[in-house]
């Protein structure tokens, strides 16, 4: 009888611990109604673009594309993915900053646009970097092809399994700078699709300290030597049109004029890219065009805030010995404004952790979906709200005893009180 009812009594305490933990989720209740975003609709754009795409940075969804697969020549939109594959590199530690590059005679002969390295001469790879984002280098973008993989062709390979891994089906690099193949003696073809570049700068705005580059409108060159070129952005918009922060433009006499540019504005980012337009006002007509058709019809909503309690969790052997769960960041959802949809939540938490436990741990994830589908509209990493360090011998012995008693010492109450009366 006394084991019976104290596996009650256990079942009952969890399942009270369980429906407050459930509460904390969502104190109260999962979020109502927000508006959703719709499905791509096809306006009638005027756009001289043979090729154009605007994507929702955030959930990836295409909002509007023209021609979205064709492969095209990209031409130095291509130096994105050398920018993002240099800096991935360095924040996996194969290379830094601060190493020097050692500019080879292949580099060094590079035409187009460059910063006339000399065969032999040492840059930082921050510098160079620079000079690809900035200056559109083709000199530069070979040497850091050649420092990151030992050649240029290897990088290449690099590029194109990267493409690959995201998703671009349309892709096929042959150089890291994007000139025609046949003047850099490769082998063709050298394509990417509108929609492939949307993929990459996607994932490029991500990639730490990439805007940071791709957003500066003036960088000198050799600040320490007598020759010292000022390179001016080659992307206007950065001037021109509010809240553009990226990416990268090109053009070559086959490909074009071509870009791949991101905007943000209250929280939404957009993305577009065009490909072969006939002029550079053409270009920059195209994406005006499609920047101010999508912030017109799409807004961002807050869903949830950094800081909010999704759950609490106990900690074995910590001090203290249960943490409260918290979002790690802001959650949006991009929305066609005037449109609603049912959001459902569906969260990823730990039933315990272990300490010690770091100042924002993550612990989890938080996703919110479309009710009724699988679409998810928003990911929120869930993080520890304070540290959490191992208890000392005597708080955990002291613990163990209250446990105890708060699980037998009611029970043999019970059981002695009816022989007293």
């Amino acid at each position: 009888m006394v084991r019976r009812l104290a596996t009650l009594l256990a079942v009952s305490t969890a399942a009270v611990a369980v429906w407050i933990a459930a509460r904390l989720v969502w104190p109260a209740g999962p979020p109502s109604s927000f508006p959703a975003l719709a499905p791509p609709a096809a306006p009638e754009l005027r756009l001289a673009s043979r090729a154009a795409v605007l994507m929702d940075a955030a959930t990836g969804q295409v909002l509007y594309a023209r021609n979205p697969d064709e492969p095209l020549p990209p031409a130095s939109v291509t130096k994105i993915m050398t920018l993002m594959l240099a800096l991935e590199a360095v924040h996996e530690g194969r290379i830094g900053m601060a190493d020097e590059v050692v500019a080879s005679e292949r580099a060094a002969s590079m035409g187009g646009s460059q910063v006339w390295l000399e065969p032999g001469e040492r840059m930082t790879l921050r510098e160079l970097l620079y000079a690809i984002a900035v200056g559109s280098a083709n000199d530069a973008s070979v040497a850091v092809a050649e420092a990151l993989a030992g050649s240029e062709e290897a990088f290449v390979d690099m590029m194109n399994r990267r493409a690959r891994a995201l998703g671009m089906k349309n892709t096929r690099f042959a150089n890291a700078s994007g000139l025609p193949p046949q003047e850099t003696g490769h082998q063709g073809p050298h394509v990417a699709s509108a929609l492939d570049l949307a993929l990459l700068s996607r994932q490029a705005v991500r990639t730490p300290g990439l805007l940071e580059m791709v957003s500066t409108w003036e960088y000198t060159m050799r600040q320490d030597g007598i020759q010292r070129p000022v390179l001016y952005n080659f992307n206007r918009l950065l001037r021109r049109y509010p809240g553009v922060d990226g990416l990268k433009t090109g053009m070559t006499s086959e490909a074009g004029y071509c870009i791949a540019v991101t905007a943000v504005r209250d929280n939404l980012r957009l993305i577009v890219v065009t490909l072969s337009a006939p002029t550079a006002q053409a270009r920059e007509d195209d994406v005006r065009t499609l920047f101010d058709w999508g912030f017109r019809r799409y807004e961002a909503r807050r869903l949830a805030s950094a800081g909010d309690t999704v759950g609490i969790v106990e900690v074995a052997r910590g001090q203290p010995a249960y943490v409260p769960l918290v979002l790690a960041s802001d959650a949006f959802m991009t929305v066609e404004r005037g449109s609603r949809v049912e959001v459902v939540q569906r969260a990823d938490l730990p039933e315990r952790l272990a300490a010690p436990l770091a100042a924002d741990a993550e612990v989890g994830r938080v996703r919110l979906l479309e009710a009724g589908t699988d679409r998810v509209l928003a990911e929120v990493p869930v993080k520890v709200a304070q540290p959490v360090e191992v208890a000392p011998w005597r708080a955990l012995v002291g613990r163990h005893l209250r446990a105890f008693m708060q699980v037998w010492l009611p029970v043999e109450r019970r059981l002695v009180a009816p022989e007293a009366n």
